[in-house]
This record gives structure tokens, C-alpha cells and sequence, in this order.
């Protein structure tokens, strides 16, 4: 008998004409899957892949200019509602899909095309368990924490389907070597938790750092990150939770 095929989380990465669906079109789609060993480890698993998708519509320049996919790239290419679902739902294997700032593909890759899979945000998680990174881009991670393994030239171009799920996927692989996957996707539901604040004159800080009548207009902020983070120094501050790194207890979740 064969040996059964490894549960894996897919991470996918989209290449679109633009960020507001049903506005703008998905015309690439990227994977690569991290399995669970035999071991107990994860790791990358499989070749991963990229379709390239017709958008029914025009790509703007400004958007060419990032990913350089053009119109004529993809006239031939298939539609996103008949390419979508294979690469989305493996089933039965998959036990969760993952991309760096999931909430952008999830706009996306909406629960009918997914079977209302569970997401993992690379970007959320790495917020609380590398908060010493100067940044918290997909490239920004890749160069700071030169992860075990990933093949430099496999991971370019930026800004092209494969390239960065193949990076993003390296990121899964270490946070789930560290942390539970239901750890993970529970971060994942909840807006990022910074561990320094963006703007203004404490930009740079730390939050427990900055006084009481600068968290207290955090609170209000317009970027929901933003005043989640607030909510939570301040419960930190009224005796519960935490901000900054994650501790061991919250790994295990």
C-alpha cells in the first residue's frame, strides 16, 4: 500500500490588476505547500506552481508595473472561476491556506471558491514572533532571517505569484516549527498586533513605551491594527495581555 500523502497548508500568493474586487482581477495565482513529516516537522513539500489568469479586464500600468504581467500575457490565459477552486481546495489534505497579509487574498479567494478553509496571515504572525524585524515585509523577513534551505534565485522576481509564495512559505514552515497551527490561524483572525508604533512623534517606540495620552488616541485611530494594538497595551496595562513577543503559553495555543 502506498504510503498516505502528508496533510499541508497551501500558501498561495495573487498577482491582481488592482486591490478592491469585484473592481480589479486576480491575473496570476502562485502555491507552495508546507507538510507535516513523519517526524512531526514541517517543511516544504511538492514543486508549487503558478496559472497565469485572465482578468477580463485591463491591466493598469501602475499595477503592469509591479508584477510586469501584461494584458497580452494573459488573453489566452483561463478565467479565475475556472481556475480557482483546484488550486485552493485540495482536498482532502489541506488543513489550512496561508499568505503573507492573507486579508488581501482573501478579498479574493472568497469561502465558496476555498470551502470556507482557514487562513494563516504570515504578516500577523510574524508581528508577534519576530518583533525585533526591522520590517515585516515578505522580502524584508526573507534577507533578515535567511531561512534554512530557500534558493535565492527560486524566490525572484518579487512581486511575481511563485516567487513570493515559495518565499512565504519558508516563513510558514519556521512559525510552524514553532508555534501550533492553531495558534496561528487564531492570531490570524484578529487584526496585527504591532510591536512598534507607525507614526507620530513616538514612531518607532515601543508601546509600553509611550505615555498614557498617546495610547489613550491610539484607542481611536482609523487603522484597525492600530487600535487593536492600543486595546491591548492598554489591558496589558490594567493587568492583562501582553504585547511584543509571543509567549511560550500562546505558542502551544
Amino acid at each position: 500500500m502506498p504510503a498516505p500523502l502528508p496533510q499541508i497548508v497551501r500558501v498561495i500568493d495573487l498577482e491582481t490588476t488592482g486591490t478592491a474586487p469585484p473592481a480589479h482581477g486576480v491575473c496570476e495565482i502562485g502555491w507552495q505547500d508546507v507538510a507535516l513529516g513523519k517526524d512531526g516537522r514541517w517543511d516544504l513539500h511538492g514543486e508549487g506552481g503558478s496559472i497565469l489568469v485572465n482578468p477580463g479586464r485591463a491591466i493598469p500600468p501602475v499595477t503592469m508595473a509591479i508584477h510586469h504581467i501584461r494584458d497580452e500575457d494573459v488573453a489566452e490565459a483561463p478565467w479565475w472561476q475556472d481556475c480557482a477552486r483546484p488550486v485552493l481546495d485540495p482536498w482532502p489534505r489541506r488543513v489550512a491556506l496561508a499568505a503573507h497579509r492573507a486579508d488581501f487574498e482573501q478579498s479574493f479567494c472568497t469561502p465558496a471558491l476555498t470551502r470556507n478553509a482557514d487562513w494563516i496571515c504570515t504578516w500577523k504572525c510574524a508581528l508577534r514572533m519576530w518583533p525585533d524585524s526591522p520590517s515585516f515585509s515578505n522580502q524584508v523577513l526573507r534577507y533578515w532571517r535567511r531561512p534554512d534551505g530557500i534558493d535565492h534565485d527560486r524566490g525572484l522576481p518579487a512581486h511575481r505569484a511563485f516567487p513570493d509564495a515559495y518565499v512565504t512559505a519558508f516563513h510558514l514552515r519556521d512559525m510552524l516549527n514553532e508555534a501550533s497551527l492553531a495558534q496561528l490561524i487564531d492570531w490570524s483572525r484578529n487584526p496585527g498586533l504591532l510591536p512598534r508604533v507607525r507614526y507620530g512623534p513616538d514612531r518607532g517606540k515601543e508601546w509600553r513605551e509611550i505615555a498614557h495620552d498617546s495610547l489613550m488616541g491610539f484607542l481611536s485611530d482609523r487603522d484597525p491594527d492600530v487600535r487593536f494594538t492600543a486595546q491591548a497595551e492598554f489591558d496589558r496595562r490594567s493587568g492583562g495581555g501582553s504585547v511584543g513577543r509571543a509567549s511560550a503559553q500562546e505558542l502551544l495555543l
